[in-house]
């Protein structure tokens, strides 16, 4: 689905943040940004986690790929608009190691700025120091996540690191918390320990593939019930 289709059903009074990843065509990146601007989003979500991907054994291991039918809607302008596996590999693992721009810096938050009057978060940060780094580049918030530990090994729970980078960015920035926000007690945690606001992921695509709209409407009152 392209960012322009997801703008259009969404409602005017909810913001819409742009998750970005930084790609090795910075033309195309820097369309993406702008397709953004002009569809309504109010936010860059800079990823900068996943410069190189992890191994993810599990995707590996079932030659991860879409459907042919499946387009990538957002990255047309690439020659490869499909995500296929080749023998023993990840679909999506060969995607990134080809696109996406593994020299990704806290630099390129100052790139961004120059093409962009959005602000830019930062997510994917689960130190106190990186964190001052990314305000002191230009950020505008900063997400600590660890990729729904889907990208390293034995990285420690969001939860763990929050307080130090809350403490570390001293109210500069917003902090949003990313991962393992599973029920409304969650919420209140991350609350008390600084956070701006969590982001919830896996429960809404639970919810959307139990129940479509009404699943994912479910889950968000769950939340907020608890």
């Amino acid at each position: 689905t392209s960012l322009e289709d997801v703008a259009a059903c969404t409602s005017t009074s909810a913001p819409k943040f742009f998750q970005l990843y930084v790609l090795r065509n910075r033309e195309l990146t820097r369309q993406l940004v702008h397709r953004a601007e002009r569809s309504g989003y109010l936010a860059l979500v800079l990823t900068v986690d996943t410069p190189i991907s992890g191994a993810r054994e599990a995707d590996t291991r079932n030659r991860f790929s879409l459907p042919a039918e499946l387009q990538l809607a957002n990255l047309t302008a690439l020659q490869q608009t499909s995500m296929t596996a080749a023998a023993g590999r990840s679909g999506l693992m060969q995607l990134f190691a080809k696109e996406v721009d593994d020299s990704l810096s806290f630099k390129d938050i100052k790139w961004l700025k120059s093409i962009t009057s959005l602000p830019i978060l930062v997510k994917g940060v689960m130190r106190g120091s990186d964190a001052v780094t990314a305000v002191e580049f230009g950020a505008s918030g900063v997400i600590v996540s660890n990729h729904g530990g889907r990208q390293a090994d034995c990285v420690p729970a969001t939860i763990d690191v929050l307080r130090e980078v809350v403490g570390c960015v001293g109210g500069r920035v917003p902090v949003l918390l990313d991962g393992g926000v599973r029920r409304g007690t969650d919420v209140l945690k991350a609350l008390a320990l600084g956070a701006s606001a969590v982001l919830v992921g896996r429960p809404i695509v639970w919810g959307l593939a139990c129940g479509g709209e009404r699943g994912v409407a479910k889950v968000l009152r769950l939340l907020q019930d608890e």
